[in-house]
């Protein structure tokens, strides 16, 4: 996948807005029905509890899929709070945990992005964003839920993390905005601009 480096439109229009605010709406009702398929492989990964971590980068993909779609500063931590806070309010066992989670993970991706001044948006900030979103999840999960894990345990779930970050988040977020950018869904945006210019006769 090629990185384009493009300055950001300045401003948000009205559908950056909506579009964000989709984005978390959408994956925080499906975030309901992941809390319950961890719930329903619990016994596998019980086996090896650091396993669960590859499950992790599903979580993070609210933030770079409006990252990369709406390419303004901010989109990554506003889509993924939306999700989170509605997560919560719809009931997930994860409860105010869900909304924390969800601060880190943007926080992570915006960081990501912002190395590269929101000017890519190819593989490089979308790997340094997921990788840092992961990180910043397993800082807290490690803190608030796994304390009494030992140092292999705590590296090897950062291991697992990392992996799932840059496959279910950045391989699999520059996809679906790819897929999404080939529908026409996305014309109003760059990768839809992007996708129109590669494929012109």
């Amino acid at each position: 996948m090629t990185t384009t480096p493009t300055a950001p439109e300045r401003g948000w229009r009205t559908i950056d807005i909506l579009v964000t605010v989709l984005i978390g709406v959408a994956f925080g009702v499906a975030f309901m029905g992941y809390s319950l398929f961890y719930t329903a492989i619990g016994p596998v990964t019980a086996l090896f509890r650091p396993a669960e971590g590859i499950l992790t980068g599903i979580w993070c993909l609210p933030a770079i899929l409006a990252l990369l779609i709406v390419r303004k500063p901010g989109a990554a931590l506003g889509a993924e709070m939306i999700a989170a806070i509605l997560a919560a309010l719809l009931g997930s066992h994860f409860g105010i945990g869900a909304v924390i989670s969800g601060a880190a993970q943007g926080l992570g991706m915006e960081i990501g992005f912002a190395v590269f001044g929101y000017r890519r948006f190819g593989w490089a900030p979308a790997a340094l964003g997921a990788c840092l979103s992961v990180f910043f999840e397993w800082i807290y999960e490690i803190i608030a839920y796994f304390p009494e894990w030992d140092v292999f345990f705590k590296g090897m779930y950062l291991v697992f993390f990392l992996i799932s970050g840059l496959v279910l988040t950045a391989g699999l977020g520059l996809l679906l905005t790819r897929l999404l950018a080939s529908t026409g869904a996305i014309n109003r945006f760059a990768p839809g601009r992007e996708h129109a210019e590669r494929t012109a006769v």
